[in-house]
């Protein structure tokens, strides 16, 4: 007999039987869905932790590799600079090459990556390392969302997009807490080798629980071109910005990173609107309340990871904090921000995002303003910076979570996916120079010159973040979201 004739004569499988074998495999290939959630929501956590622990390290790194401020800041600044970069491309990547596959990989590379910082020799080492690790983080972040979302159905996933999203919040929150714990007791080393058991455990667990998916009709990777566009024009503008106060605003180098940013941005443009696969789609800039909301979160990401480190230095060099007291003293603000997220984004839902927002950047700039006026050498933490904590963190909690939800109210759902990975990026681009504009602001003042430009800095972010919610008082917003909830099959 044939293998084509073994099924003759056989009989028709009964549709209990079908049904039982389908629920069987349904079961096999479809776990519970918090489990996908907590997967997913854990490697958010880990990726975004990255993003402030190391502030809180960045004295004591400084001291134990015996370098510069502008030369540290590049520690920061090689993984905000990647990981923006990365971030849209990597979805692209994972729709076409399987998402739990790009969702491991993503946190394998991010492991060894962290391993390789925490017994960098070099601070030379140390920036590689973290440029590579952001780009390994890059890929579990849209990944983890488009593992998500698929499990729950319409009416539950804003739900589950609320819960991924605050991970985000609560490692911002956590982040220098952990951060100080691990250097207090341990060393500096371990606030990367710790990422390494940690991912093990979800890299263990999600080969198991998660199920692939892809896109077969996706492209794959965008213009390589336009990657490094936007990774080279912050780059350039960076350097001349942190370099500048110490090689001289007309040393040829410095004027040469202005110059090449400025030219590099018009070609970009050009660029991405003819590629055939272009790395961002500018269509979407056509949406009035997209664009403005983008401007906006640049400029507050500017202002708010700018005086991330500059309080935690302040701290530590200004009032001669530890670096456990100095986490412990800026911990309520990102407390608040953890507590007050979701509220703040359905009030939001309720009012629009417009006086939301607008809200959250006068009460941050209220907060830098304080700083600046009351703030002196002598520890007052309690008169002088718990007060001024709380409206940083109120303003935040307005801000950070509600910008995310505006940028993409207004597109249709299948843009969802690609309009928050842009306003990611652009939120990451503002962070490269927010701590730019901190190094240069700060400089190597004498030591009575040093509280006037720590002042200084807290006025320039104050500025900023007004800005940030000026921007949103120009015409274009939309009463009611257009936008359904987010598609769990959104191209990037």
């Amino acid at each position: 007999m044939t293998i084509q004739d073994r099924s003759v004569g056989r009989p028709e499988p009964q549709p209990a039987i079908v049904a039982a074998a389908g629920a069987a495999e349904e079961q096999r290939f479809h776990p519970h869905p918090t489990l996908v959630l907590l997967l997913g929501s854990f490697g958010v956590f880990l990726v975004f932790l990255d993003g402030t622990i190391v502030n809180i390290a960045f004295e004591t790194i400084s001291h134990s590799f015996h370098t510069t401020t502008g030369r540290l800041s590049w520690v920061l600044n090689a993984y905000s600079l990647v990981f923006a970069a990365m971030l849209i491309p990597a979805g692209r990547i994972a729709d076409r090459y399987g998402r739990k596959r790009m969702f491991i990989t993503g946190l394998a590379g991010f492991a060894v990556m962290s391993a390789l910082c925490g017994i960098a020799g070099d601070p030379n080492v140390l920036i590689a390392g973290r440029a590579l690790q952001a780009a390994f983080a890059a890929l579990v972040v849209p990944t983890s969302l488009a593992l998500i979302l698929p499990e729950f159905p319409g009416i539950r996933r804003h739900v589950a997009v609320g819960t991924w999203g605050a991970m985000g919040a609560a490692a911002a929150a956590t982040g220098p807490t952990i951060g100080a714990l691990l250097i207090e007791y341990a060393s500096w080393r371990w606030i990367f080798l710790v990422n390494v058991p940690i991912a093990a455990l979800v890299i263990v667990f999600g080969s198991r629980i998660l199920h692939e998916a892809r896109e077969p009709k996706s492209s794959g990777m965008p213009d390589p071109l336009g990657i490094l566009l936007v990774a080279a024009i912050p780059a350039a503008l960076s350097y001349s910005i942190v370099e500048g106060p110490t090689r001289g605003w007309s040393d040829p180098a410095i004027v040469v990173g202005f110059v090449l940013a400025a030219v590099l941005l018009p070609l970009f443009l050009w660029r991405t609107a003819r590629a055939s696969d272009p790395v961002m789609d500018l269509g979407l800039f056509r949406d009035r309340q997209f664009s403005l909301v983008n401007v906006a979160t640049t400029l507050f990401a500017t202002a708010f990871y700018g005086m991330l480190l500059s309080n935690v230095v302040f701290l530590q060099t200004v009032w001669h904090y530890s670096v456990l007291r100095a986490a412990l003293a800026s911990a309520p603000g990102p407390i608040l921000v953890a507590l007050l997220a979701r509220t703040t984004s359905k009030l939001a839902g309720r009012i629009g995002h417009r006086p939301v927002l607008i809200t959250g950047a006068v009460l941050w700039a209220s907060g830098a303003v304080g700083y600046a006026l009351w703030t002196g050498t002598k520890p007052e933490w309690w008169a002088h910076w718990l007060i001024f904590n709380l409206l940083v963190g109120l303003g935040i909690s307005m801000s950070l979570p509600v910008q995310s939800a505006a940028s993409v109210s207004t597109l249709p759902p299948a843009r969802y996916a690609l309009g928050s990975a842009i306003n990611t990026s652009f939120r990451q681009l503002g962070a490269v120079l927010g701590i730019s504009l901190f190094v240069a602001v700060l400089g190597t003042p004498a030591p009575s010159k040093v509280l006037q430009s720590f002042q200084h800095g807290w006025w320039l972010f104050a500025a900023l973040s007004l800005a940030s919610g000026a921007i949103l008082l120009l015409p274009g917003f939309r009463r009611k979201d257009s936008s359904a909830t987010p598609s769990a099959s959104g191209r990037r």
